[in-house]
């Protein structure tokens, strides 16, 4: 269970780029570095309350994965309306570069390998997150596993005018502008967007994204599940132990 885990680790810090005290977790001791984003509201602990790290416990322990997870920073605020709109877009893209600056950094240097690729994935808001590191940091990360994702964030703001922090940090709006070495590079990642057409599921969203990535030539994959999986845990803990296993077999350990 992963209640109680040995190798479970918290690490705390102060960030500067978000202006508060952030934490990120790990679970696993060798394997490929999978960066898991919490949901819009969600801390760096939802996936173990929620029993994902339960669901992808054979793949830990036979050393496959070792998974990550951070605070929801930016969707936390969104969630609680915290400041105004405008903060909200630049806690957005602060999350981002926290992500790719600071917790990136930490994921490293616990496997000990100063360049290893990560893989992000995350459901619902925590795919877009995903979404958007392989995207906006195809240099650091190499893989997108999406999940129900909800990839136009507009809605949720009570705004009509949208900032460049908002713009350079959404896929749908950011990658039809990407051109040289970036684009070059995001050409050899691949995002694998999944989602049931059940309840609460919108997979028009995936085929949206999709679309995009398509058009500038970035390797993907829509992947539907069909009526009977819902916007729910329960589909996300059968989704990414079946992909993440897909991924490693046979790829051996990382350190």
């Amino acid at each position: 269970m992963s209640v109680g885990r040995e190798d479970k680790i918290v690490t705390r810090w102060w960030s500067e780029r978000l202006e508060r005290e952030v934490t990120l977790v790990r679970w696993g001791t060798t394997g490929r570095p999978v960066l898991l984003f919490p949901t819009a509201g969600g801390d760096a602990e939802e996936i173990e309350r929620f029993q994902m790290i339960d669901a992808l416990a054979p793949l830990i322990d036979a050393g496959r994965i070792k998974v990550y997870s951070c605070d929801s920073v930016a969707g936390r605020a969104l969630l609680a309306r915290e400041g105004t709109p405008r903060h909200q877009m630049w806690l957005q893209n602060q999350f981002h570069q926290y992500v790719r600056h600071e917790v990136a950094p930490a994921v490293r240097a616990d496997c000990r390998t100063p360049d290893i690729e990560i893989w992000a994935t995350g459901a619902s808001i925590g795919a877009f997150h995903a979404v958007a590191m392989v995207c906006r940091f195809p240099d650091v990360f190499a893989r997108a596993l999406a999940m129900s994702g909800t990839y136009d964030l507009r809605r949720f703001y009570e705004a009509t005018e949208f900032t460049d922090e908002f713009w350079v940090s959404s896929p749908l709006h950011f990658v039809p502008r990407l051109g040289g070495h970036h684009l070059d590079v995001l050409r050899t990642r691949y995002i694998h967007i999944m989602s049931g057409e059940g309840r609460a599921e919108d997979i028009g969203e995936s085929w949206a994204l999709a679309k995009t990535l398509g058009r500038q030539g970035v390797p993907n994959r829509v992947d539907s599940w069909g009526r009977e999986w819902h916007h729910d845990w329960m589909t996300w803990r059968r989704m990414l132990p079946q992909v993440l296993g897909e991924w490693t077999n046979g790829e051996g350990v990382v350190p």
